[in-house]
């Protein structure tokens, strides 16, 4: 169920990731660009692959009180519909505009889609394995990049509009199994204790669990998930300002939480994975390196392979340390390609090193920072401001999202006029000593601030962070599995 459900990422990573191929394709600059050059301006480049996260912003932070309201499932259904009423504006017409308008519309569908699957999956999940499950949707997101990435290099070659309109097109396909799948799914039993509706939470939790509905094991996890409830309701309901309540410095303050989703989001953005992903194709054209989709299509096929070993890791090693030690990791091969590609440009040698160290670099993202980002801020926020926290957090991902991916040609390549001429430069390579100190900042703020999360109910993830700071809570878990363990053994 966890499985199929996170292919709501691959609908997330194809739509993120067909416009870098796109984009460098010939056929799509003659329709889009100059008529007499076959170029656009940088404005407009930064405008078509930044839409989709403006759309994918405002539909997360709508998402959270619909999910609420009409369950996790509904949503992420209704997303789906959205979704391929934006692809069919991406196809309507070949114009800039409609492609715009489209890739907002998609945004919006991505946006319910994305938030409603991390707390369906977060809450659906069992805790020994929640971090590999919901690791999945981060797989599943690099699944989809992986094809876009493919069909875009299968259809590169094409003198006809098909060169651009075939990726685009094959979005209905992932919409549609998505939505036939989901219906049927269980809803999460989380939202049926929030609704007061006990009877259909035993029925579907047995589900998720695999167990009879009178199971001890049932009982007592759906009585853990409605006495925090209850207790959590006492305290009143929280609304959208009350989620930045507390402070930032309080130990469980709403406040606290939401800044850790939302600067976890941040950061991942800040690693500059998106640059690649969005912009591999025409970068790697700008640099002077030979069959640009061939190694576009690589880095993806990398991001893919590398994904899984999270699966194993943020189990056994924890979030906290895939965090730190992976920045770590990408500060490095960052620097590298950065250093050489600034001391040899123009080089085959600069082009080697680019091609090996992007590769390293996505590895340690897919590994690390890529999964364990959308696990975290699935864990670290009690129910009644969940749907909220997770809302805001993603929210923050597509914003800083929007914002790197309109930045980044004008940091990259400078400006140009619609003839092709420049009007300023830009920073090329260089732009790796940016990510790289973006990275070294993201070792700073989880070695402070992210809680490890490991093996916890989202019920005692909660009260270890009322306990304990965040460089101390790896140790609280585990006083908890010991003195579990201890009553386990008394009661033999």
């Amino acid at each position: 169920m966890c499985i199929f459900a996170s292919f709501a990422g691959l609908l997330f990573g194809y739509d993120s990731g067909y416009i870098a191929s796109v984009l460098g394709m010939t056929e799509f600059k003659h329709t889009y660009g100059d008529v007499n050059t076959g170029t656009y301006t940088t404005s407009e480049k930064s405008l078509i692959v930044a839409i989709l996260s403006c759309g994918t912003f405002f539909g997360a932070l709508i998402s959270a009180t619909l999910a609420d309201r009409f369950g996790r499932r509904t949503i992420i259904i209704a997303g789906c519909v959205v979704f391929v009423v934006g692809v069919t504006v991406q196809l309507a017409q070949t114009t800039i505009t409609a492609l715009v308008i489209g890739r907002l519309i998609a945004g919006l569908g991505v946006g319910f889609v994305s938030v409603t699957n991390i707390l369906y999956l977060s809450e659906i999940s069992p805790r020994n394995v929640r971090g590999a499950i919901v690791s999945c949707y981060q797989f599943a997101i690099t699944i989809g990049i992986m094809l876009a990435s493919c069909v875009g290099y299968a259809t590169s070659k094409r003198t006809d509009t098909a060169a651009f309109r075939i990726p685009i097109s094959i979005q209905f396909f992932f919409a549609t199994v998505l939505i036939i799948g989901l219906l049927m799914l269980p809803e999460s039993p989380r939202f049926f204790v929030k609704q007061g509706r006990l009877d259909k939470a035993m029925k579907a939790l047995a589900r998720v669990r695999g167990q009879s509905w009178e199971s001890e094991y049932v009982l007592h996890e759906l009585a853990e998930i409605q006495a925090n409830y209850e207790y959590e309701k006492q305290l009143g309901e929280v609304t959208w300002l009350g989620c930045f309540s507390g402070g930032v410095m309080k130990s469980n303050s709403n406040a606290r939480k939401v800044f850790i989703g939302t600067a976890i989001q941040m950061f991942q953005q800040f690693t500059g994975i998106n640059f690649i992903f969005y912009y591999n194709t025409t970068f790697f054209q700008q640099v002077g390196i030979q069959n640009a989709f061939l190694i576009s299509m690589i880095t993806t096929i990398v991001n893919v392979v590398s994904t899984p070993v999270s699966f194993y890791t943020i189990e056994r090693l924890g979030r906290r340390p895939l965090l730190i030690y992976g920045a770590l990791a990408m500060v490095v091969c960052e620097f590298v390609v950065a250093i050489v590609g600034t001391v040899l440009p123009n080089s085959n040698t600069a082009n080697y090193v680019l091609i090996v160290f992007v590769c390293l670099y996505v590895f340690f993202f897919a590994s690390t920072w890529g999964p364990a980002a959308w696990v975290l801020i699935g864990e670290i926020f009690q129910l009644p401001i969940r749907s909220k926290g997770v809302a805001l957090s993603t929210a923050s991902n597509w914003f800083w999202n929007c914002i790197i991916a309109v930045i980044t040609p004008y940091m990259v390549e400078g400006t140009n006029n619609p003839d092709g001429t420049n009007l300023s430069n830009g920073l090329g390579v260089k732009v790796f000593f940016v990510w790289g100190a973006l990275c070294f900042a993201c070792v700073i703020f989880a070695y402070f601030c992210v809680p490890e999360t490991k093996g916890l109910t989202l019920e005692q993830v909660d009260r270890m962070m009322e306990e304990v700071s965040a460089r101390r809570s790896g140790a609280w878990r585990a006083r908890e599995n010991w003195a579990r363990n201890l009553s386990d053994a008394a009661a033999a």
